[in-house]
């Protein structure tokens, strides 16, 4: 059985159609880039799954339960985390109060704040640093955060390495390989080729809010 499967769905904004009968299964332990240009779904898809995004036609199930009515906050419950795009952290709390605002006490598993800041490694040394004062890299690292601490089954990441340098995004990369490799589930949207070619991973490409192409590719392992 699937952890994610997205069937037939279509959404709109306004008038304006953004998804047209999109349809998705992703397996538990998969890591999924969904590609695309700007404007094609893909961040659409993600609001959706989480629930940010209202639905015209089609379901969306998450670990066998369909999610028809069921609220943001209570998919977060569920075990789906959203990394959104642009980072979106309290540049005015620190990096460790950054991660205790987001953390969920009604989610089952191992992470703590505490165990999440040593896996993040390159953020241990900045707990106490406040989110204004971190480089555009090390933002994107605690926005990942936040959303791991919280023990998700699914990671969805909208735009992971926007706006970063080639060797951060490689970085950015190299975590989120990590994470999966914790058993988290990870769906990122991007629009950077470059990263997904690196990638031994499934490639789901939207284009104009339909599925073109899903398949696997990929040749070479980023190294964690």
């Amino acid at each position: 059985m699937s952890l994610l499967e997205v069937d037939r769905v279509a959404s709109f904004y306004g008038d304006f159609q953004a998804l047209f009968e999109v349809s998705l299964e992703v397996a538990e332990g998969e890591t999924v880039a969904v590609i695309g240009a700007n404007g094609a779904g893909k961040s659409t898809l993600l609001r959706t799954v989480v629930g940010l995004q209202d639905r015209a036609t089609g379901t969306v199930s998450f670990d066998g339960r369909p999610l028809d009515g069921v609220p943001t906050h209570r998919r977060l419950g569920l075990g789906i985390a959203m990394v959104p795009e642009g980072r979106r952290i309290f540049p005015s709390l620190t990096v460790e109060e950054n991660l205790k605002v987001g953390a969920r006490r009604d989610r089952p598993g191992r992470w703590t704040v505490a165990s999440v800041l040593e896996l993040f490694d390159a953020l241990a040394d900045k707990r106490d640093r406040p989110g204004a004062w971190l480089s555009g890299g090390e933002q994107q690292r605690v926005s990942i955060a936040r959303a791991f601490v919280n023990r998700p089954l699914l990671m969805l990441c909208d735009e992971p390495t926007g706006n970063l340098d080639p060797t951060t995004s490689q970085d950015i990369m190299r975590l989120l390989e990590r994470i999966n490799r914790t058993g988290t589930t990870v769906v990122m949207a991007t629009h950077d080729e470059r990263i997904v070619d690196q990638m031994r991973k499934r490639v789901v490409e939207l284009e104009h809010g339909k599925v073109v192409r899903d398949q696997e590719r990929g040749v070479y392992d980023l190294g964690v």
